[in-house]
């Protein structure tokens, strides 16, 4: 009989997870609290506007592209995805770049807007690549204990962690100019850090963007998601949505099932969690049993930032605002240090524009724009009272948008409005402190010192998502899914092909 595997939540890790297991013979059960299915990677429909809830576009196409192959799947014949060209526009106050992951245009962008910088390209793709290379399979690998910290791979990667060292601090090797640094520090924000505290590591983070391009999947990311669950319940597994769980089941160390909201009780071989790390520790599981993440400890862990968002449906189409537009602060420093450090609202705001019906009409009527606008903002460790906050910044913020991007007339012509606060990521998505992007990615939050995806404190429970190892972002996410499913093949010597080495994938654009 199959080994049954229950699956708390149906988010891209859990997804990706269970349709590999599934696909390997295991029998698989997800269990869904939302009506539908993706997390912060699931739709948002109004009035016949869409958006993405979270992610926005897809980096490392191949990532996802293997994990279907992993299921036995073909991505392509579920999903159209689109490579952007510019990737995004990136605006200052007195100067803006479109960048681009073709070198010879990137040069031209660096040349004009700083120029003699644009040679620094060149070091940065060739410093960042062997980076890439050594760092890459660290995080395709689980860590169930310190040991796994001085095998092979790890000690050939330790001289590239730039131990010490900032992203922005990283940059600087390769561009003088402190805005020049920011176009290709800033991606630190997709972890939710600040790149003057981000590990100098992840500067490999903006080299794959410009490797390997970033994608629009045609219908918005959460496509992603429904595509998963096609294949899922395809390969036999099972989709049980508008069902939440109440708490895992153990006897002793041991986990042995889930109990349902409603109170039935589903036995399972293992079990894979799938929700905010730290909303399960508290939440789920038996608290005895996880002192290591007790209330007090989890506390003084480093969190991400949260996100302030507004999505709008508006009755005009925008064809002058790019699909991608990053517009910073003008001390964007200090606006960062606000965020992360002093936890408060700042001054002046940086911000995000995602105007994707220009590219892909299918999500707003006709001649009508999906707009998204997300603006980071610090967690619920700081003081920010949203709830006498939210309408004077959310005002700001529509006033930022009217005076620097194309949009002057924005307010006129908005039909649909759907506000998110980090309250409102703790409230439905049950995101500890609103942190939208989990716990931080600084090194002692890493590799084995992150929850581990074999979880270290229950037997036969595995974690994924962006709260645990290698960490957060879709591609990661989906890697965390294949390290569970691998894990637990492992444990019942089903085979499997590890993944292979970043230069056997054959990584056409």
């Amino acid at each position: 009989m199959a080994k049954k595997i229950a699956i708390i939540g149906a988010g891209p890790g859990g997804l990706t997870a269970g349709m590999i297991l599934a696909h390997r013979g295991f029998d698989v059960t997800i269990y869904e609290k939302d009506h539908v299915v993706g997390g912060r990677n699931k739709p948002l429909t109004r009035n016949g506007y869409t958006f993405d809830t979270g992610p926005t576009f897809l980096m490392m196409k191949f990532i996802l592209e293997e994990m279907f192959q992993e299921a036995g799947a073909d991505a392509h014949k579920h999903l159209e995805l689109v490579r952007l060209d510019p990737m995004y526009r990136l605006k200052f106050f007195d100067h803006e770049i479109r960048v681009s992951d073709d070198h010879e245009k990137m040069k031209a962008e660096i040349q004009r807007e700083f120029p003699g910088e644009e040679k620094g390209l060149e070091k940065f793709l060739a410093h960042e690549q062997r980076r890439l290379r050594y760092l890459f399979p660290c995080l395709q690998k689980p860590y169930n204990s310190l040991f796994d910290m001085v095998s092979p791979t790890m000690l050939r990667a330790l001289p590239h962690l730039d131990l010490g060292a900032s992203v922005y601090d990283a940059l600087g090797r390769y561009f003088p100019s402190e805005l020049l640094r920011i176009c290709f520090t800033f991606q630190s924000k997709y972890l939710g850090m600040s790149a003057w505290e981000c590990p100098a590591a992840f500067a490999m983070v903006a080299y794959i963007e410009h490797r390997w391009g970033i994608y629009h999947v045609r219908g918005g990311l959460n496509k992603i998601s429904d595509a998963m669950a096609a294949v899922l319940c395809s390969n036999g597994g099972k989709l049980l949505l508008n069902t939440p769980v109440k708490a895992l089941i153990n006897r002793g160390r041991k986990v042995v099932g889930v109990e349902l909201e409603d109170g039935t009780k589903e036995e399972a071989d293992e079990v894979i969690v799938n929700a905010d790390f730290s909303y399960a520790v508290t939440s789920l599981m038996d608290r005895t049993r996880v002192q290591k993440y007790a209330p007090e400890k989890l506390a003084k862990k480093k969190y991400s930032c949260s996100i302030f968002l507004l999505y709008l449906g508006v009755r005009k189409r925008y064809e002058h605002v790019p699909h991608h537009n990053i517009f910073f602060a003008k001390n964007y420093r200090k606006n960062v240090e606000d965020i992360f450090t002093r936890r408060t609202l700042s001054d002046e705001i940086s911000f995000y524009v995602h105007n994707a019906a220009i590219l892909d009409p299918s999500l707003a009527p006709e001649g009508a724009s999906t707009i998204y606008i997300l603006v980071p903002v610090p967690n619920l460790q700081g003081t920010v009272d949203w709830h006498t906050e939210q309408e004077p910044f959310r005002q700001r913020v529509l006033e930022e948008v009217a005076q620097r991007t194309e949009m002057k007339d924005l307010r006129k012509h908005i039909e649909v409005e759907e506000l998110y606060t980090p309250e409102t990521w703790r409230e439905k998505f049950n995101v500890y402190y609103g942190a939208t992007f989990n716990l931080g990615h600084n090194l002692m939050q890493m590799l084995c010192f992150r929850p581990r995806n074999k979880f270290e404190c229950l037997d036969n429970c595995y974690l994924v998502g962006g709260g645990t190892h290698p960490g957060s972002g879709l591609p990661t996410i989906y890697e965390s899914g294949r390290i569970a499913a691998n894990l637990i093949s492992k444990k019942y010597n089903v085979p499997f092909t590890p993944p292979p080495p970043l230069e056997r994938k054959g990584l056409e654009r």
